[in-house]
């Protein structure tokens, strides 16, 4: 029977690897998950929301603007919503699901440089959508995380940067790589630093390369002495920061990539381009020198400082062309064109990659649609917050809310989009970067301290202290409080204003 010519337009546009590719994105945004405003995404949201809305943060917007004053980012995705005048919870989901898309359209571009044929190069793709929740070594960073960061548009624009370089299109890689910097521009340094290596492994000399001498001067963002005092709590609290607390398996992920890049590189392997051992052993000393770095400067004390440099972080690049390279050679060498050997390796991984996000966030949806109210208690609460109490409110919570289970890392910050005294996590996070705002971030955790066993006279004195209008506090809430809202888990109750009104407190 002859084909329809609507079967034939389906087939010919299911080919396209447009088509392949947004169906993958939308495979891997539901795989993974998406959530709004947990974890990192606390700095980077609320940045966001600022810029879309200038009147939100009156109060402490330093322990998130310290670092969106280094970046475009914030003012992109901000602006857009401004452009578009779509909610900024729609806008800010949209460009997370762009961010996936460029990724897995980057790795496309670079599995299309190192494999001739379409299975390898398709393997490259599949396998890195079916990574994208892998933890990098002992960086505390994932491929790609389930939420919005400047992350989710560097690490794309960082691989687009590589599969230019490696494909003679130096100023579309040097285009991108602006981008990279422009958005985030610390990992920008490890793009730069990898494409100057490959032009070392290519020409024994960076002709036409970009200088990554730029990235000396980063350590004169703060002194040469050790961090004292809270700054030095901060910093300390980045576990990740000092290899001397890394786990074995965390040691594993840092050298097994790198001995399977040397193996590759090693021989002459089917279906691969000129291009691939080129990238897979420029990798092997790009990973080293910057391990290298890393033990140096955990095991100096005198440059303890400068740990928070991170140079492991450096492991994200090499992991994403890691999988796009192991991925090329499972395509060519195991599934060939078999559909069932497709089916039987991605499906085992797409599963447990999903389980695996279940158990990170299991009190909330797994995909966090925008407007979707049905989250956990906590975000719940926060959203209650967004539309019911002024913009220019305060609010206290327990300095260690986010580690609480069943808020499961949402941020108030990005949920209810408005302004709160520092946290004990995700705020030490900018002041282990920037240690100006130490002591301001150490008395605001510490008048918070004893949390669970504050009553209402504890917190009008907090409101003495500091501008807090509000509260936010785990059920049963103290005697004497006016809670207009309250659900299984919490309530948030209002505190009448002390002396020290918001005005009054920013002079």
């Amino acid at each position: 029977m002859a084909e329809s010519p609507i079967a034939k337009r389906l087939g010919a546009a299911i080919r396209r690897p447009g088509v392949r590719l947004a169906a993958l994105s939308i495979g891997a945004v539901w795989i993974h998950g998406y959530h709004l405003g947990v974890d990192d995404a606390e700095i980077y949201i609320p940045a966001i929301k600022r810029a879309a809305d200038p009147s939100l943060f009156p109060f402490g917007s330093e322990f998130f603007m310290s670092h969106a004053h280094l970046s475009l980012f914030p003012d992109l995705v901000g602006g857009s919503v401004r452009l578009t005048h779509l909610p900024p919870d729609v806008m800010i989901f949209l460009w997370h699901a762009i961010g996936v898309f460029l990724l897995l359209l980057a790795a496309w571009r670079l599995a299309r440089a190192c494999f001739r044929g379409d299975s390898a190069r398709w393997g490259g793709v599949a396998l890195l959508a079916g990574a994208l929740s892998i933890p990098v070594a002992g960086t505390a960073l994932a491929i790609m995380d389930p939420y919005l960061t400047a992350r989710s548009l560097s690490t794309p624009a960082t691989l687009f940067a590589v599969a230019c370089w490696v494909s003679n299109q130096r100023k579309c890689a040097l285009a991108w790589l602006l981008f990279t910097a422009l958005v985030h521009p610390q990992m920008s340094v490890y793009g730069t630093v990898f494409l100057g290596c490959l032009s070392l492994a290519r020409r024994l000399r960076p002709v036409g390369s970009p200088r990554p001498a730029f990235a000396l001067s980063i350590p004169f963002l703060w002194g040469f002495g050790p961090a004292t005092g809270p700054a030095r709590e901060a910093l300390l609290s980045r576990t990740y920061f000092l290899l001397s607390n890394w786990t074995w398996y965390e040691w594993l992920g840092l050298f097994a990539p790198l001995a399977l890049l040397w193996a590759f590189s090693a021989r002459r392997l089917r279906g691969t381009t000129p291009v691939f051992p080129l990238i897979a052993r420029t990798l092997v000393p790009f990973g080293l020198m910057f391990t290298a770095a890393g033990i140096v400067l955990t095991y100096t004390a005198r440059l303890e400082n400068f740990t928070r440099l991170q140079p492991l972080r450096s492991f994200h690049l090499l992991y994403l062309i890691f999988f796009v390279l192991l991925g090329g050679l499972i395509g060519e060498y195991m599934l060939g064109t078999s559909f069932w050997r497709w089916i039987a390796l991605f499906g085992p991984l797409a599963a447990g990659m999903w389980l695996f996000q279940q158990t990170a966030y299991p009190f909330s949806l797994h995909v966090e649609w925008p407007g979707v109210s049905g989250g956990n208690d906590w975000t719940a609460a926060f959203l209650w917050i967004r539309g019911h109490t002024p913009h220019d409110a305060v609010f206290a919570l327990d300095p260690n809310y986010m580690a609480a289970a069943g808020d499961d890392q949402h941020g108030f910050r990005a949920v209810a989009e408005r302004s709160a005294l520092a946290d004990n996590l995700k705020d030490s996070g900018a002041v282990s970067l920037f240690p100006q705002l130490a002591s301001r971030w150490k008395q605001q955790v510490m008048a918070g301290d004893g949390w669970q066993h504050f009553q209402r006279a504890d917190f009008e004195k907090l409101a003495r202290q500091y501008p807090v209008t509000w509260i936010v506090v785990q059920r049963p809430e103290p005697a004497g409080l006016v809670c207009p809202y309250e659900n299984r888990e919490l309530d948030v109750c209002r505190i009448a204003p002390g002396p020290n009104p918001l005005k009054e407190y920013e002079k």
